[in-house]
């Protein structure tokens, strides 16, 4: 059994776990939804399905044995990795924290930065009446009640159970793009000349989440573009590491065996 959990549902959390496959090193991973096992389902390790609050995460990882826990999760997911953090510092195992590098804002009259979503949705208010939200499927409802009289347009995972979250909050046919990234430049700017949206409300998502390749469009066309500053990371555990890259991340793996071959 594995002795390695990686808390995934993120290309960088993929990609750490593709390299463990290619050593031959045993792990498991988990993902929020049947959605992440679905893209996680050429990798190796056991995939393990869920959202777990600190208790429950503490007991899943004593009862599996956990000793070394990589957070790799989504750099927005702040109660994820305050869980984590509790459940590691709780049982005494080590955590590795991945984050994601930010990238630079540019500073221009047509980007505003905002802390929250709360923020974003006041920012809007008076930019324009048609809003593209690509900012996943998580906040939605929060976007609907904040900007009712906005005509929103949402571009979310292709996926039966995000499109049925979407239509329960009220989005039209014309409202819902459903598309999975990640996204060139081009095809942004192909979908904002589609949209015709007065404002694009996106997260500062990094190099993996196609950040600059969101913004520079609406540069170009004149659109404005509310960005939802990432949130400060807090590590406070102890035995715990905070990585940039995840090539820093396997050095601190070899302690962990390899799988026994087919």
């Amino acid at each position: 059994m594995a002795r390695l959990h990686i808390f995934g549902g993120t290309s960088d959390a993929r990609k750490l776990c593709t390299l463990l496959d290619q050593i031959g090193m045993d792990y498991s991973v988990s993902v929020a939804s049947d959605v992440g096992r679905a893209v996680a389902a050429e990798l190796q390790g056991d995939i393990h399905v869920g959202r777990l609050d600190a208790n429950a995460m503490i007991d899943w990882l004593k009862t599996n044995a956990i000793q070394c826990v990589v957070d790799a999760a989504h750099p927005y997911a702040t109660l994820l990795h305050r869980n984590i953090q509790t459940a590691c510092e709780s049982l005494g195992i080590q955590l590795i924290r991945y984050e994601r590098p930010s990238e630079v804002v540019v500073e221009h009259p047509l980007i505003h930065r905002v802390p929250t979503v709360a923020a974003a949705c006041d920012c809007a208010q008076t930019l324009g009446p048609r809003v593209l939200l690509t900012t996943g499927s998580k906040d939605l409802l929060l976007f609907r009640q904040a900007l009712p009289n906005h005509h929103l347009i949402a571009r979310v995972l292709p996926t039966a159970e995000v499109i049925q979250q979407c239509e329960s909050l009220g989005f039209g046919v014309d409202q819902i793009i459903g598309m999975k990234g990640p996204f060139t430049a081009e095809m942004n700017q192909a979908l904002y000349q589609f949209c015709q949206p007065d404002v694009v409300i996106t997260k500062e998502s990094g190099q993996e989440g196609g950040f600059q390749e969101k913004i520079q469009p609406c540069i170009v066309a004149g659109i404005h573009c509310i960005v939802i500053e990432r949130p400060q990371s807090v590590m406070t555990a102890q035995n715990a590491t905070i990585c940039h890259t995840i090539e820093e991340i396997l050095p601190l793996l070899t302690c962990f065996q390899t799988r026994e071959p087919a």
